[in-house]
């Protein structure tokens, strides 16, 4: 008792000395925890990884394709410039500020374009590295067995039937000689090692994926080639007419940025007839849908003239440039006369469409500038089959020329060409003008079918002649359509070989006459479980060699 009281009284200084120490002792500070700041070249390299992942690329795949559709449901200055115009007429300051961020010019617009170059600098970021790192794993042995063949997908064990070696080892031997000849028959990579055998195969899976961003590298760096050294160019035609190839001709022409107008082919394209048949059998949203368009051309080059039928999505080749036909329309034939009687206009006039009008419900302008006294023009509608419907306006029931029938208002006055100011062809700026009215002081609404004539408040008169088919045609010569045509067939070569081919592993193993199977899929592949099930089939119950069968038949 007295050897164990003087003990903890030994102690009890030592502990009360460490307690005073602590208690005089200051209290140390908290120490705060800095987060590492990035920086801005830290911020700049986070970017760039970002950016050049395949998960980016895709994305920004994604977006451009979004960014397109603009395009397909909004007419584009390069291809229709009339449409364009007549869509901003008829939607004010909706139209506007959908002209300001650049609806109608999308391919070329400056947010088209900056997704466009994010996507080629992330293709080739991505595509670099995986690159090589595909390169390396196509020289590399395939890996080693895990110990645990069990854990993987596929996996079966089974005794080997290898039973005619005089040892067992020399049945292992003989075991994993037959699983590597099974398994380079099937087209696998092997690794052999003293108790196992390690394969793999659909590497060109990969190579697949690597071509398939290539080609889709190839394809956009193609398309901005061809945009630089080539041009297009638009053209209406009606029937009867004929297009020579010189810049003058052309309604609008877009050069590349290295192209030279001054080397457009020689060539002549004239528009013989147009033919358009409309389904007049088919019930509620199918009546009157478009069924065929069809147009009869010459074409003139290096003084050899040739015969064509234009048809959509069927290009006609010439003085090697490509003819597409874009669009087609009606182009009534009307005759003005001043007050003397004397013609001073007459001809086809090209009445531009409603694009959401199936009926082909046409809007048109009308200048006479050479009318003695005072300049005229004329607004108008063209109906090519006029009825009337339920509320008694006049509509166009059908696209074909059944009952053709024009209405218009008549202006007098100044048409501004004078002013120096470009105008469209396909609207009227009458602020400078004044309404023809009838007796009455009512607006003039000229109403006319076809062979009518009605003589107009100055005296003149304006007679309703008959109706043209016309046809708007692309031309465009790009010098990277074999390129493209490349391009597109690797696209989806490297898409194929990406979605068909499995990425796997096998391993076979053998220890004293048991066998064990497991293969493991990189990625989706639900036919690895059956590539061990056929494998265990083969190395079970092998098959014997055509050496073999022909020593049983000598037997």
């Amino acid at each position: 008792m007295a050897g164990s009281t003087e003990g903890s009284e030994k102690t009890q200084p030592k502990s009360g000395a460490k307690s005073n120490a602590k208690q005089g002792d200051k209290p140390a500070a908290k120490s705060t925890v800095m987060q590492p700041q990035l920086g801005f070249l830290g911020m700049c390299r986070w970017a760039w990884t970002q950016l050049t992942t395949m998960r980016v690329a895709l994305i920004l795949l994604l977006v451009l394709a979004l960014a397109a559709i603009p395009g397909s449901l909004l007419p584009q200055r390069i291809q229709d410039p009339g449409r364009v115009n007549t869509f901003l007429e008829s939607n004010g300051a909706w139209g506007q500020f959908l002209d300001t961020i650049q609806m109608f010019d999308v391919y070329s617009s400056v947010w088209f374009s900056a997704i466009y170059l994010l996507l080629m600098v992330s293709l080739i970021g991505c595509i670099i590295p995986r690159t090589k790192q595909h390169w390396k794993a196509m020289r590399s042995s395939p890996p080693k067995a895990p110990r645990r063949l069990s854990r993987m997908p596929g996996y079966a064990s089974f005794t080997s039937a290898q039973g005619d070696a005089e040892t067992r080892e020399d049945a292992d031997e003989a075991f994993l000689d037959a699983a590597a000849a099974r398994l380079k028959k099937s087209g696998y990579r092997i690794n052999r090692q003293s108790d196992h055998i390690a394969a793999e195969r659909g590497y060109l899976r990969e190579t697949g994926n690597l071509v398939f961003h290539i080609a889709l590298l190839m394809t956009t760096l193609t398309m901005a080639i061809g945009s630089l050294f080539g041009y297009e160019g638009q053209r209406i035609l009606v029937e009867g007419e004929t297009f020579s190839n010189s810049l003058v001709s052309y309604d609008s022409f877009e050069p590349g940025s290295y192209y030279d107008a001054d080397n457009l082919p020689d060539f002549r394209l004239k528009l013989d007839t147009f033919t358009s048949t409309f389904d007049d059998q088919a019930a509620g949203n199918q009546f009157g849908q478009p069924r065929s368009f069809d147009a009869k051309v010459e074409t003139t080059a290096d003084g050899k003239t040739e015969s064509h039928v234009l048809k959509v999505n069927d290009p006609v080749r010439v003085g090697g440039v490509g003819v597409y036909l874009t669009g087609n329309g009606y182009a009534p034939e009307v005759t003005v006369r001043d007050a003397k009687g004397n013609i001073v206009q007459s001809g086809p006039q090209v009445f531009i469409p409603d694009g959401g009008d199936p009926g082909y419900t046409s809007e048109g302008v009308i200048k006479v500038p050479d009318s003695a006294g005072t300049q005229m023009g004329f607004v108008g509608v063209f109906l090519p089959t006029a009825a009337q419907n339920q509320d008694g306006d006049l509509v166009s029931s059908f696209a074909e020329l059944r009952n053709p029938y024009l209405v218009m208002s008549g202006y007098t006055g100044d048409l501004g060409l004078d002013s120096g100011v470009p105008q469209s062809v396909y609207s009227l700026d009458a602020e400078n003008m004044t309404e023809m009215t009838d007796e009455s002081g009512n607006p003039l609404v000229i109403q006319l079918a076809e062979g009518d004539t009605q003589k107009l408040p100055n005296g003149g008169s304006v007679t309703f002649d008959g109706v043209k088919k016309y046809i708007a045609v692309d031309i465009s010569q790009d010098p990277t359509q074999a390129l493209m045509f490349i391009s597109a067939i690797l696209v989806l070569a490297g898409l194929g070989l990406s979605l068909f081919i499995p990425r796997r592993r096998v391993w076979v193993r053998i220890k004293s006459g048991n066998a064990e199977v497991a293969a493991l899929a990189r990625g989706e592949d639900p036919m690895v479980e059956r590539a061990v099930e056929d494998l265990v089939k083969d190395l079970r119950d092998p098959e014997p060699d055509e050496g073999e069968h022909d020593d049983e038949n000598e037997r």
